[in-house]
């Protein structure tokens, strides 16, 4: 009761605020369509409950556009308050310098919310012991498949695959049988990649990921790199995967899953919501899975995907305080069920699976069930607790690239060598002038 008295006694101190002096915040994030329709929602709801502070939010781009343009806005003074930063951007925003780390600005008996996290999530943005930001919509990948087109195909529409080989048997039956043009899809993107490699045990980066000390190898031309790459190149030559043709091409990939042109889909739990309308809309069943993963190996973990909210520094007092508070009620117990039943991503506080279980939420709504199956029994190490690396957005380019230029013909051991270098030049660049 005294935790909730002092949230709620900040909450009426600045939204009792003089008349006519409203404490105006300003809010960037990276999200268009049907998630930024709900983000301005969730704003006017906050905006009519605290009638001192008016937060104005605004859609800057990609997540890459969002990182690079609060850092410019800061340097020329005007930086955004609130900025949603995509995980790979932790370590940049870190050594921007134009952030508060949330732990130390969150005073002692609010941060009980801190507190409250998942513990994959936990693992993930407690960094250095601490949180730098307010984990939000977090995520990982899952496997989606059309159960009508498995039952056309002869295979079990409860039973799909969990290995890259049972993949490739699905795929083998499902040419086959011409149950569909193509077998599967997903976007051409690094963080699948990233996810195989932690599902495997195996580190993107030295210095135990980046988590020891600040990482200076990245790990592209390994074992674990190759298994990944000659499969997906396997699937690309037999003709079974399917993509635009364009990197990063994520609503490309949904296209030809939910336009029943492939059978599956591996993509982010975030879409899980979009996915059950899709199926509705265009006449068939849904199913959700794991994330298949190398034969031979044990399953595990993946690493939790998405973004967090930081807060940038520089602002009178009673904006901070404004933020804050904007921060701690937008990502509260609430306000995570609303987020995850209306995009899939996952409800990131115990509090909030608590009150999904109590409503049965996961029974009535099996699909949501196997992405948080999947995040709960990921094992907590280096692994899945993924890589902080400076130039992350660079190599996850580099990556990309070349995956594509091993669907071009380039040999697999000559791309990831190649890669390797780029990469390695790429860090050693942002650590000599980044930090």
């Amino acid at each position: 009761m005294k935790r909730l008295a002092v949230v709620l006694g900040l909450s009426m101190l600045l939204g009792f605020a003089m008349a006519g002096e409203k404490v105006q915040i300003t809010f960037w994030h990276a999200f268009g369509g049907g998630r930024k329709a709900f983000i301005e929602r969730a704003v006017q709801d906050f905006n009519f409950m605290h009638p001192g502070i008016e937060v104005k939010v605004e859609y800057k781009g990609s997540y890459r556009d969002t990182l690079n343009a609060a850092i410019l806005a800061a340097r020329q003074g005007s930086a955004p308050h609130i900025v949603q930063i995509f995980e790979v951007g932790s370590q940049m925003a870190i050594d921007s310098g134009i952030f508060v780390p949330i732990e130390d600005y969150v005073p002692a008996d609010l941060k009980f919310q801190l507190d409250d996290y998942i513990k994959p999530v936990a693992n993930y943005y407690r960094i250095g012991g601490k949180f730098n930001s307010i984990p939000w919509n977090s995520s990982n990948p899952i496997l989606y498949y059309n159960k009508d087109i498995f039952k056309k195909a002869g295979l079990d529409p409860e039973n799909p695959p969990k290995t890259f080989g049972e993949v490739m048997k699905a795929c083998e039956q499902i040419e086959a049988t011409k149950a569909a043009p193509k077998c599967i899809t997903w976007p051409l993107h690094s963080w699948f990649v990233e996810q195989w490699i932690a599902e495997q045990g195996a580190l993107l980066a030295n210095n135990e990921n980046g988590r020891a000390a600040r990482a200076t190898n990245v790990y592209i031309d390994s074992e674990a790199m190759k298994r990944i790459v000659t499969w997906w190149k396997d699937l690309y030559d037999k003709g079974y995967y399917a993509y635009s043709g364009k990197p990063e091409d994520w609503d490309g990939a949904n296209q030809l899953f939910v336009s029943q042109q492939a059978a599956m889909e591996i993509t982010s739990t975030s879409d899980v919501t979009f996915m059950q309308t899709a199926a509705f809309e265009n006449g068939f069943a849904l199913g959700t899975g794991f994330l298949p993963v190398p034969d031979g190996i044990e399953r595990n973990g993946t690493v939790v995907g998405g973004a967090s909210l930081w807060l940038t520094k520089g602002h009178p007092d009673e904006e901070m305080e404004a933020a804050l508070t904007f921060l701690l009620w937008f990502t509260n117990t609430e306000n995570m069920v609303r987020w995850h039943k209306g995009t899939g991503y996952f409800p990131v506080l115990n509090t909030s699976v608590k009150v999904l279980e109590w409503q049965n939420w996961f029974e009535r709504n099996p699909a949501y069930r196997a992405a948080f199956d999947q995040l709960l029994q990921s094992k907590a190490n280096r692994a899945t607790q993924g890589a902080l690396i400076g130039p992350f957005p660079e190599i996850r380019t580099i990556i990309e690239n070349m995956i594509q230029e091993v669907f071009q013909g380039k040999d697999i051991d000559k791309a990831l060598k190649e890669a390797d270098a780029k990469a390695e030049k790429a860090l050693k660049d942002y650590n000599a002038t980044g930090k």
